[in-house]
Formats: C-alpha cells, sequence, structure tokens
C-alpha cells in the first residue's frame, strides 16, 4: 500500500488505527454538510474503514488517513476511487478535512498529490471529482487542479457538479505548476 509525503502532509492507507481520528472528522455536521448531509455514526465510520481496506487490497488505491508533518495529528482523508464504487467508471479523486485546518491549502496540496499518483503510478486516462453544487470550496480545488467543469450529474444520491482532467491536460501543466511536489 502507498504512503504519499508533501512537504507539509503524509498520506497513510486508511486503517483500523485511524478510528477515533477519523469518527471525529466524520462526526462533524460541518465537515459532512456536503458529502451525506449528516455526521457519521461510530459503525458508518468503522464501515468506511473495512470498505478501504477492502480497495486497498483488491484495487491498490482507495482512502488516505491525512496528517499534518509538523505535528502528526490527522487533518483529512482523501481518496482514488472509482466513481460511484464501480470499477467499470473511471477513477475520481476525493477529499474531506477538519474545519481548523480549512482554507490553508492542505485540499489542494493533498489533491494535487493523488492526482500524480492516479495518472503516474495508476496510469489513469482521466481523473473525475464530483461535489455538491454549493460546495464552493471543494470546486475551487478542482479549478485550482485544472479539472475543467463538466456539468451537473446524478451521483451518490445526489445531483453533483462534475469535473475532469485528463491524464494529457495533466501532463501539459494546466494544473498548477507551482503547487508542492508529491513523493511516494
Amino acid at each position: 500500500m502507498t504512503i504519499l509525503t508533501t512537504d507539509r502532509l503524509r498520506l497513510e492507507p486508511i486503517c483500523d488505527e485511524h478510528l477515533s481520528a477519523l469518527f471525529e472528522l466524520n462526526s462533524d455536521p460541518e465537515v459532512m454538510r456536503y458529502i451525506t448531509g449528516k455526521p457519521d455514526s461510530l459503525e458508518d465510520t468503522q464501515a468506511m474503514i473495512a470498505r478501504c481496506k477492502a480497495r486497498w487490497a483488491e484495487w491498490g488505491y482507495s482512502w488516505w488517513a491525512i496528517f499534518e508533518r509538523a505535528d502528526g495529528a490527522l487533518i483529512g482523508a482523501g481518496a482514488i476511487q472509482h466513481l460511484g464504487h464501480d470499477a467499470a467508471n473511471p477513477l475520481e479523486i476525493g477529499w474531506r478535512f477538519r474545519k481548523d485546518k480549512w482554507h490553508q491549502g492542505f485540499a489542494s496540496e493533498a489533491a494535487r498529490c493523488m492526482a500524480g499518483f492516479a495518472f503516474e503510478t495508476q496510469q489513469a486516462p482521466e481523473l473525475l471529482a464530483v461535489c455538491h453544487p454549493d460546495n464552493t470550496g471543494s470546486s475551487r480545488v478542482m479549478q485550482r487542479l485544472g479539472m475543467r467543469y463538466r456539468g451537473i450529474e446524478p451521483w451518490y444520491q445526489m445531483d453533483c457538479a462534475v469535473y475532469e482532467i485528463s491524464a494529457n491536460d495533466w501532463r501539459a501543466g494546466l494544473a498548477d505548476p507551482s503547487a508542492p511536489v508529491c513523493a511516494t
């Protein structure tokens, strides 16, 4: 399983040891407002971890727990997964962060690192991202990543704003070239 690092972040495949901090993240109503619309229960987070472990074993990618390297605290989670959890669909990138870490560039930094993994390691031909249409914060991260708005589509039991970027556009430098570099 792949661990990714940037100057400020360490991304580790989600595992049982992350339960307490992930539950704290996932049970925050503001964090989950545009994801599921409700805070997760402990059982929801346990089920998430079980799904992630199975996908890591099957596909070699899934959700990472995101740690701030300065203090070692879990500050978020991010993923490369199949859109709609269906292996027939393209790869999707996604993230969520603690409220106290919003507007500090962590989501963009993690997203750039995960996108590099999808394109360089997994050889994805394209990468999609979805968010609630009102989630302007995530939309801005998608745009900074070089993604283009594709439209509104039904995913995850709601209408989502869908963004996309091709591997060719990624390599051509549409993503912000000043963003931090990621290492595996």
